[in-house]
């Protein structure tokens, strides 16, 4: 599996109507149900500048990208650098204590194998950090499915459209029009959007059906149905 920037790749054909169906897929809250660690952690960082905690549905009601803009909804005002700092801080710490206890969504080892296993290529962009997310993959043995893995290098808290024009441009044999941003949350179809690929969204995650729909792709229940929706669009 690669690293940023010099990925193992495997050579998938001509780019265009030729090249296979591909999923890019997101890691936090889609491949990896991580939703009650976010809570946690979030809350933890909210109390350390005096925020009230939140609930895993107002959570969903009112996250958003760039993370401090989400903090901006919650308090009324954009957080502080010294502030935003601190939180971020506190916030990956705790996920960290909490994240052990988090596993893959339900189904996902399966639906990986059968995508690979029918012709089909896959790969995951994350804004979760690059070092902290190789051994997360590699831990649940399912490494050997993707073509390639990229992490969050940069600071965290940006968009991830940037980030993904680079992971679409490093995938060998990949065509945009094949490929099928799976994830759970807007910022996925706007990076989607950026680099004329197509995009499902999940509800398991950041966000709540509501505020998917806005992005106007599908909106899925299960990553079953997101992987049907991927057959649909490009296989």
């Amino acid at each position: 599996m690669g690293t940023r920037g010099t990925g193992h790749e495997r050579g998938t054909g001509e780019r265009g109507a030729e090249a296979p169906p591909h999923i890019v897929w997101d890691w936090n809250g889609t491949l990896f149900h991580d939703i009650d660690a976010v809570i946690t952690a979030t809350n933890a960082a909210f109390a350390e500048i005096g925020l009230a905690p939140i609930t895993l549905a107002r959570y969903r009601e009112l996250y958003c990208v760039p993370i401090p803009r989400f903090y901006e909804r919650l308090m009324g005002r954009l957080p502080t650098q010294d502030e935003w700092d601190h939180m971020d801080v506190v916030f990956h710490r705790h996920y960290a204590d909490h994240r052990i206890r988090c596993g893959l969504t339900a189904g996902a080892e399966s639906l990986l194998a059968r995508w690979q296993d029918t012709g089909g290529t896959q790969s995951i962009m994350s804004m979760y950090g690059h070092e902290d997310l190789l051994p997360l993959v590699r831990g649940f043995g399912i490494e050997r499915r993707f073509i390639r893995v990229d992490g969050r290098t940069g600071p965290s808290g940006g968009s991830k459209t940037e980030h993904m024009e680079r992971h679409l441009a490093g995938l060998s044999g990949v065509a945009a029009g094949r490929t099928v941003v799976i994830g759970d949350a807007v910022d996925d179809a706007v990076a989607a959007a950026h680099v004329a690929a197509h995009a499902v969204l999940y509800t398991g995650g950041s966000h709540s059906r509501g505020s998917l729909a806005e992005a106007g792709v599908p909106v899925v229940d299960s990553l079953e149905e997101a992987v049907a929706e991927a057959e649909r669009l490009v296989v």
